[in-house]
C-alpha cells in the first residue's frame, strides 16, 4: 500500500517531502555529533583538572652556594634523579651561580670549616695558600674514588634533560654576563623556579 501510495504522489511534492525528510536527518544527526562534542570537551576539561593537580614525581632543587664542596650536591642529586627517570631541575642563585660560569675555579676554605677530613685551626687556615691546598686536596680526593667534576656533572645534567636555570636578579646583581656561563641553561626569575617546584615532590635548599 506504501508503494502505491508513493506512486500516487505528485512529483513535486514527493521532491519536498524527501528533502524535507533529509533535511531533518542531517540535523539530528548535527544534534547528536554537537552533544557528543559537548561530552567530550567536559571530559577532557575534569582529565585536564586532575592532571595539574596531580603532582609530578620530580626534584626541584636551589643551589645557592658557589664553593667547590656545596656544588656537588645538587648535581649529584639531580643527575641522580634523572637516573631513576624522576624530572629534575636546578635553580641557581646568589652565589650558586658560579657553578654555572665557563671558568669557574670553585675553592673550599679550610678556615672554620671543623669538617674537613684533616681538621685545620683557624690560625693555621687563614695563612695564605691553605685555601688552594684545601681545594687541591678535595679534588683528589674526588678523583680517588672516580667521582666526576663540577663540569663534568654540569655537562651530564644537560645531556640528561636536568634543567639548569640560572637566577637572572642575581646575575644582574653580580654584574655576570648570561655570555659568561656554560651553553645550555635557562635564564629565569623566582617566578620561573615556583612555578616548576609547585608541581615537585622533593624539593631540597643547598
Amino acid at each position: 500500500m506504501a508503494a502505491d501510495l508513493d506512486k500516487d504522489l505528485d512529483p513535486k511534492l514527493k521532491a519536498y517531502l524527501n528533502k524535507y525528510i533529509d533535511q531533518r536527518i542531517v540535523e539530528a544527526s548535527r544534534q547528536v555529533y554537537d552533544a557528543v562534542n559537548r561530552k567530550i570537551k567536559t571530559v577532557e576539561n575534569k582529565v585536564n583538572e586532575v592532571e595539574l593537580k596531580t603532582q609530578k614525581n620530580r626534584v626541584a632543587i636551589i643551589a645557592s652556594k658557589g664553593t667547590l664542596d656545596m656544588a656537588y650536591p645538587p648535581l649529584l642529586l639531580a643527575t641522580g634523579a634523572r637516573s631513576m627517570g624522576i624530572e629534575a631541575s636546578i635553580f641557581f642563585t646568589l652565589y650558586g651561580v658560579n657553578i654555572l660560569k665557563k671558568k669557574a675555579r670553585l675553592k673550599v676554605a679550610p678556615i672554620a670549616n671543623p669538617a674537613m677530613p684533616m681538621p685545620v685551626p683557624n690560625i693555621i687556615g687563614a695563612l695564605p695558600g691553605m685555601t688552594s691546598m684545601a681545594s687541591m686536596m678535595m679534588k683528589g680526593m674526588f678523583k680517588k674514588q672516580s667521582v666526576p667534576t663540577v663540569r663534568e656533572l654540569l655537562d651530564m645534567s644537560r645531556d640528561t634533560g636536568v634543567r639548569l636555570i640560572a637566577c637572572q636578579m642575581t646575575l644582574d646583581v653580580l654584574g655576570i654576563k648570561q655570555k659568561d656561563l656554560v651553553e645550555g641553561i635557562e635564564f629565569g626569575g623566582l617566578a620561573t623556579f615556583l612555578e616548576y617546584g609547585m608541581g615537585a615532590t622533593v624539593t631540597l635548599f643547598v
